[in-house]
């Protein structure tokens, strides 16, 4: 029975015993490394070292331990071709002459008697409605969806598009799309007409799937003029499939008003195909599988391509060695498909693991729903954001005097640093016996730098470890590695899941200006952080957004903690203000209902930060705001809130989940003193 300890940042506040170390997958592959290769590694950090110290042997054991299918077979590949310069970065090539398809690997369970049979998604709606679909019920829908897609001229590298919620269509529709070869790319519903069209314009799609609504906090919202503004406007369109949602039945009749010859409908399309046996198209490994998106306010969205092999390798390794992933396990994430954990969840189903889908808000009917859903759908890995979690708290939930959460062993975190307080909060309040990882990357590398480890103890306010093959340091400003100094989140060395590049950046011009500029040949992800001597790591929020008063650089997150501690703050953000030659930090905070910031409270939240940060942090001005504007990935816009305060435009007020919130920070008189 693990246990947790104390609360202080230099003890443990969860650790694992022997005999659950020993029974995890990274405890097993770390001795198949000593069996295999003799290296007498005795811990993670060894096991570390070694990962990004032996690359080529590394990389190929994944594939075989993992159960990548490729051919040819990892055995069979020559250590030269496994990466042919690891120090180049980007560019490295990876397993040249294998090939591989994304969606046969995601389907292997269908061809498994002894899992064929078993849930592979099961979906479940903020209304409780549920669906189920067994590995080879969904292999057949891919089947069929596949061949219409072949018989509609979908080629390899085409692109194939969705504006869809977190549902079983989803799924089908990008399995369908990356059997043949073609590449997909996605957002939400809940993405304005101009978020769509700024996305999907520049990667010019074939085909559309769009849902005809969806449901968010009790109320139904209808996309059907939005479809037809959509495609007006995309003239690469060639055929658009509506999937009902809305309807009660959601499987047979579309609400739209009219159908023209492109549109079909899904669920009497796919009606009319069989099954069939999928032709798996077999591509390169650094061929195209996904397009993401940036999620910034600066301007049209990047368009980040990512691989079919380095997305597909990266996954297996997150999942099966630091997260456990079992083929018994039910695995959640609160996400939609406009945010990369979409895509990492979907891949569990390599691992033969049983997916849950969730659409609609986390709080509705109540505060405890997905909690609720835990017990119900014995789900063993529970994923979110580090906003729910604080939310969860401010809503006083505690679930540990209200649930069983008996088969919950993992919770996920991420989106934003998670507050010291909120570790506390999960083991006091939800399950004092789990493995709390908080876990950090994101959309440009489509997985993660830094997370969990069901061998390692978990520490208030500290992601558990860097993870394996990836040679992750902090850099200071003269580019040389720190230990236990903040400074830049930089990779060192080359990594499958980079991303292939750009779209429509022929010279990689944007590419290399993204992440390269900085430091030559290195990885600069824009995180400001810390790698402890016990190597954890610590994010202090993003490097373009940090604070820097009288030359003192001041991670948001730093301040974000503090403030998190006050019952009557509901959220808050942080930027820096220029002010006579100097910069100055403002906080806006946003009240729990009913409550009104005064002098008293100022006073306080500026004596909380003093006490616990240092008098650099304490902010300048503390001002009341109504509301903060996020993007649609959940995350507080803090470029957004100083170019408002600066009176610079926003250029992409489109990336906004909230942008009527932008005007509540313009021309505030309370600036100008």
């Amino acid at each position: 029975m693990t246990q947790s300890t104390g609360k202080s940042t230099s003890t443990p506040i969860w650790q694992p015993v022997q005999t659950q170390i020993e029974q995890t997958r990274m405890w097993e592959f770390m001795q198949l490394v000593n069996q295999r290769f003799d290296a007498g590694l005795e811990n993670y950090a060894q096991l570390h070292t070694w990962s990004i110290t032996h690359t080529a042997d590394f990389w190929s054991l994944v594939v075989e331990n993992c159960g990548v299918k490729m051919t040819p077979e990892a055995a069979e590949i020559a250590s030269a071709e496994v990466v042919d310069d690891v120090s180049r970065l980007p560019g490295a090539k990876w397993f040249q002459g294998a090939t591989l398809n994304f969606a046969e690997n995601l389907l292997q369970a269908a061809s498994d008697k002894t899992l064929a049979a078993k849930p592979a998604l099961i979906f479940r709606g903020e209304d409780k409605r549920r669906e189920s679909i067994t590995y080879q019920a969904l292999y057949n829908e891919v089947s069929k969806l596949a061949a219409w897609l072949r018989q509609h001229d979908v080629q390899p590298g085409d692109r194939v598009v969705g504006v869809m919620p977190n549902c079983i269509e989803t799924v089908i529709a990008m399995l369908a799309t990356t059997s043949l070869g073609a590449i997909w790319s996605s957002c939400s519903p809940d993405f304005g007409l101009n978020g769509i069209l700024d996305r999907f314009q520049q990667v010019e799609p074939k085909v559309l799937f769009v849902v005809d609504g969806y449901r968010y906090a009790g109320k139904s919202i209808s996309l059907s003029e939005r479809i037809e503004k959509v495609k007006a406007n995309i003239s690469s369109l060639q055929n658009v499939v509506v999937v009902p949602f809305l309807n009660s039945g959601g499987l047979h009749e579309s609400n739209l008003d009219a159908v023209d010859s492109t549109t079909v409908c899904y669920a009497s399309m796919m009606s009319e195909l069989s099954p069939s046996v999928i032709h798996f198209e077999p591509v390169s490994f650094d061929h195209p599988l996904y397009i993401m998106y940036s999620s910034g306010t600066t301007g049209v969205p990047k368009c980040i391509v990512h691989s079919v092999g380095g997305t597909l390798l990266q996954h297996r390794k997150e999942h099966q060695l630091h997260c456990d992933l079992r083929k018994e396990d039910v695995f959640f994430y609160f996400t939609t498909c406009g945010w990369m954990m979409w895509n990492w969840l979907v891949t569990g189903l390599a691992g033969g693991a049983t997916l849950v889908l969730y659409d609609g808000s986390p709080f509705h009917p109540g505060p405890s729903a997905l909690m609720d859903l835990i017990d119900e759908e014995n789900i063993s890995l529970f994923g979110t954001s580090a906003k729910y979690i604080s939310a969860l708290e401010k809503a006083g939930v505690k679930p540990v005097n209200s649930h069983q959460l008996r088969s919950l062993r993992t919770i996920f975190s991420t989106g934003s640093p998670l507050a010291h307080e909120s570790f506390d909060y999960v083991y006091r309040d939800i399950k004092s016996d789990l493995c709390l990882s908080s876990i950090s990357g994101g959309t440009d590398i489509v997985s993660c730098f830094a997370l969990g480890n069901p061998v390692l103890p978990v520490y208030r306010g500290e992601l558990q470890c860097v993870g394996l093959g990836m040679n992750v340091q902090i850099f200071n400003d003269d580019g040389k590695t720190v230990l236990n100094e903040k400074g830049e989140l930089v990779c060192a060395g080359a990594f499958p899941s980079c991303p292939v590049g750009f779209w429509n950046d022929d010279d990689n011009s944007k590419f290399f200006k993204a992440y390269f500029d900085r430091f030559e040949g290195v990885w600069a992800h824009g995180d400001y952080g810390e790698i402890t001597e016990r190597g954890g790591v610590i994010i202090y929020g993003r490097s373009d957004a940090i604070l820097n008063p009288g030359g003192v650089r001041i991670g948001t997150a730093e301040i974000y903690r503090q403030v998190e501690k006050l019952d009557y703050i509901l959220e808050s953000v942080a930027v820096g203000q220029q002010w006579q030659d100097d910069v100055r930090v403002i906080l806006f905070v946003r009240m729990q209902p009913g409550e009104k910031l005064s002098e008293g409270l100022v006073a306080e939240i500026k004596q909380v930060i003093r006490k616990n940060t240092t008098p650099r942090h304490v902010p300048a001005k503390v001002i009341q705001i109504e509301d903060i504007p996020r993007t649609i990935s959940g995350k507080i816009a803090e470029l957004a809130v100083r170019n408002m305060i600066h009176n610079e435009a926003v250029k992409n007020t489109d990336a906004l989940a909230n942008p009527e919130a932008l005007t509540l920070f313009a021309d505030l008189p309370e600036l100008r003193v």
